[in-house]
C-alpha cells in the first residue's frame, strides 16, 4: 500500500493552472480532472462500462451519507468495497457526507460530538462523528476519503461562519488521530482531504486554509462554495483560497459547476472537480458542447440530422444526430437520458483533457478566453 502522490508535470505562465498525475493504489488520474458524481454507487443513467469505454473517466465519487443509509454497511463490507460492489476498478472517492446531512435530513441536531439526524428515507434515527464518518468511509472504501465538515449555508453571519469552521478544524483532528488509529479493510491506502471552510469571509477562509494545510494532508478540498454566492463571489474565494493551501498537493474544489466554471478555477490553481451537473442537466435535455449550449426539446433540432458535437469522437456525441436525440426526449424514451448524460460527461472529460493540452502546450489562460464565451453560447 503507498499513500496518494501527486506530481505538477506543467504550469501556465499566465495564470495559476497545472497539469499534473494523482496515483493511488487504483490506479493513476491525469490532473486537471473532473470526477462523474455516483451518488449512491452509480452514476445515474450510465454503465461503468461507459464511463470506461465512452467517458473515458478517471475517478468517480460515492456519498457516504447515502451509501450508508442504502445498501448500507453491512452489504458494502459482504461485498469487498464499494469497488467490487458496483465494479468499478479504478480510484473513487467519498464526500463526508456533511452536506447531505446539513440540506437532507429531516431534523439534525449540531453538537461537539456530531451531527444527530434523521434520514430522509425513512426517518430512522442516526449520530455522524468525525470518528463515525472515518468508520463509515472504511467501510465503503474510497481511495479518497474526505474529513467531516460543517457547511454553512450562503449567506451566514460572520459569527455562524467562524464558529463553523473552528468545529470543521476540531473534528478534522478528531478525524486525523481516528484514521491512524484503524487500518484499511481492503488492503489498499485510503488517503484523507480536509476541507477548508469559512464562508465568504477572507480572513476566515485564510486562517482555514493554513490551517489545513498546517496538517499535511495528501491533498486538500474547498468546500462551501458554489452554494448560492454570486459566480463572482466563488471565483474569489476559490482563489484566495488556492493562495493559501500549499503548492505542492493536489486541490478539490467541491460541487462546481458549469464547463466554465471549471475553466475559470483551474486558472487559479484548482485540480479536481464534481458536479452533478453533467448528468442532471442531460436528463433535462441541456446538453454542453464544445459549441455551446443546446436545449434539444426545442424544434429547431427537429430536423437537424447532424451529430451532437463533431469535436468528441466518442461513440455517442459523434454518432446519434440531433433530431434523434430530440425525438427520444419528445417520446419519453429512456435511452434519450442516457445518450445526453454519456454526451455531457464526455463533453466534461473532453474539456478537461483540452485545459490539460493547452497548460502543457505554456497557453492555456489564451485558450480559456477564447473558449468561456463560446461555451457560454446559447444555440
Amino acid at each position: 500500500m503507498a499513500s496518494l502522490q501527486f506530481t505538477i508535470e506543467h504550469a501556465d505562465n499566465a495564470s495559476q493552472a497545472r497539469a499534473g498525475t494523482i496515483t493511488t493504489d487504483h490506479g493513476a488520474i491525469a490532473t486537471p480532472i473532473f470526477m462523474p458524481v455516483g451518488t449512491v454507487g452509480t452514476v445515474k443513467a450510465v454503465t461503468q462500462q461507459q464511463l470506461m469505454t465512452d467517458v473515458q473517466a478517471q475517478i468517480i465519487l460515492g456519498n457516504t451519507y447515502h451509501l450508508y443509509l442504502r445498501p448500507g454497511l453491512e452489504v458494502l463490507e459482504a461485498a469487498g468495497g464499494l469497488h467490487r460492489f458496483n465494479g468499478w476498478p479504478k480510484p473513487i472517492l467519498t464526500d463526508s457526507g456533511g452536506f447531505q446531512v446539513f440540506s437532507l435530513a429531516a431534523q439534525r441536531k449540531i453538537t461537539e460530538e456530531g451531527v444527530v439526524f434523521r434520514s430522509h428515507i425513512d426517518g430512522s434515527k442516526h449520530l455522524f462523528s468525525p470518528e463515525r464518518v472515518m468508520d463509515i468511509q472504511r467501510s465503503i472504501g474510497a481511495d479518497i476519503i474526505m474529513a467531516f465538515d460543517e457547511c454553512p449555508p450562503y449567506p451566514s453571519e460572520y459569527k455562524y461562519a467562524q464558529d463553523s469552521m473552528e468545529l470543521t478544524h476540531r473534528w478534522l483532528k478528531r478525524c486525523i488521530t481516528h484514521l491512524d488509529n484503524t487500518a484499511p479493510l481492503y488492503g489498499y491506502t485510503q488517503n484523507l482531504f480536509p476541507i477548508v471552510q469559512g464562508g465568504t469571509y477572507k480572513d476566515l477562509r485564510k486562517a482555514s486554509a493554513e490551517f489545513v494545510g498546517s496538517v499535511d494532508a495528501v491533498g486538500n478540498a474547498i468546500g462551501g462554495l458554489s452554494v448560492g454566492e454570486p459566480p463572482e463571489m466563488m471565483y474569489e474565494f476559490c482563489a484566495w483560497s488556492c493562495e493559501h493551501l500549499p503548492v505542492q498537493k493536489p486541490r478539490y474544489l467541491m460541487g462546481v459547476g458549469t464547463p466554465w466554471d471549471l475553466l475559470e478555477c483551474i486558472g487559479y490553481g484548482i485540480d479536481m472537480f464534481d458536479c452533478v451537473m453533467p448528468t442532471r442537466n442531460g436528463r433535462n435535455a441541456m446538453l454542453f458542447t464544445s459549441e455551446g449550449i443546446i436545449n434539444i426539446d426545442n424544434k429547431k433540432w427537429e430536423k437537424d440530422f447532424s451529430i451532437i458535437d463533431p469535436a468528441l469522437s466518442n461513440p455517442v456525441s459523434s454518432y446519434y444526430s440531433k433530431a434523434y436525440l430530440r425525438h427520444l426526449f419528445k417520446a419519453g424514451e429512456l435511452l434519450g437520458l442516457q445518450l445526453a448524460s454519456v454526451h455531457n460527461l464526455c463533453f466534461y472529460l473532453w474539456l478537461m483533457s483540452e485545459a490539460r493540452k493547452n497548460i502543457v502546450a505554456g497557453k492555456y489562460d489564451a485558450w480559456r478566453k477564447d473558449m468561456i464565451p463560446r461555451l457560454k453560447t446559447r444555440l
